[in-house]
């Protein structure tokens, strides 16, 4: 990739999206960050409005980059927030506008500047996924939903534009000092039938705001390494409650496996 790059850094106003822009320009490369609100975002960023669930205006940012810098080498969809409620809680319009944040707004700026990327044969894009990109657990299953979706884009995708020069990188952090535990988090109509099961997590979740382990600064720091790397991962994981409940759920599918195997390989017609 070009030095010092060019990025694009979709929710640059706060959490990990500020850490990345901040590390990015300390690291003498250029950021365009895209938020809702842009006072928020860190010296010597360069500030776009952004509604990532507006897909058609997606578009016409990265075309803006690409004016006015003449290139785009990586590409952040770092923007998000949580939902807590069980599947019956979770209402459909709750759902879709979480999808429509989470996967459909990534989707339409990762495909508007793969062009660019193509052209250049280089590039990078990132893609914010989650702890609950792997795996699920009561309450957020619709969180977990649109992280899985995203995931299994991204996959796919890797393995499209990694011949062309162009790699993918999905970040699973677990629980980071960031706003998701405030105000970057949602919490539907509780239905009492499920209060033992997620009253819970949503108790959990609400006093772990402050509290989170996770540092920001490392988790960017993290990135810019991967990124560097000439053999960087598919998936990076973040953070110790994330590396152990993924290793715990690997090893638990892989024994549920082998448990099952004789009835996995007996479908063949005979």
């Amino acid at each position: 990739m070009a030095s010092p790059r060019i990025w694009l850094i979709t929710g640059a106003s706060s959490g990990f999206g500020h850490a990345l822009a901040t590390a990015a320009v300390e690291a003498g490369d250029t950021v365009v960050g895209a938020a809702r609100r842009t006072s928020g975002l860190p010296d010597g960023v360069e500030a776009v409005e952004l509604e990532v669930t507006d897909t058609s205006a997606g578009e016409a940012v990265v075309e803006g980059v690409i004016d006015r810098h003449g290139r785009l080498d990586v590409l952040v969809n770092a923007a998000g927030r949580a939902l807590i409620g069980a599947a019956e809680e979770t209402t459909e319009a709750e759902l879709r506008d979480l999808m429509d944040l989470h996967f459909f707004g990534p989707v339409a700026l990762t495909r508007a500047a793969l062009p660019h990327l193509r052209a250049q044969g280089s590039g990078a894009i990132v893609q914010f996924s989650s702890l609950g990109g792997r795996l699920s657990f009561p309450g957020v299953g619709g969180y977990s939903a649109t992280k899985f979706a995203l995931e299994g884009w991204s996959e796919g995708l890797a393995t499209e534009v990694g011949p062309l020069g162009i790699r993918v990188l999905i970040v699973e952090p677990g629980a980071f000092r960031t706003g998701l535990h405030g105000g970057g988090m949602r919490m539907s109509e509780p239905i009492p039938a499920y209060e033992d099961i997620v009253g819970p997590v949503r108790k959990m979740q609400r006093d772990f705001d402050g509290t989170q382990p996770g540092d920001p600064a490392k988790a960017a720091a993290a990135i810019l390494d991967a990124l560097a790397a000439e053999e960087p991962p598919q998936r990076l994981v973040l953070g110790n409650d994330a590396a152990d409940a993924i290793a715990a759920s690997m090893e638990k599918n892989a024994a549920e496996l082998r448990a099952w195997e004789h009835v996995t390989r007996g479908m063949d017609l005979t």
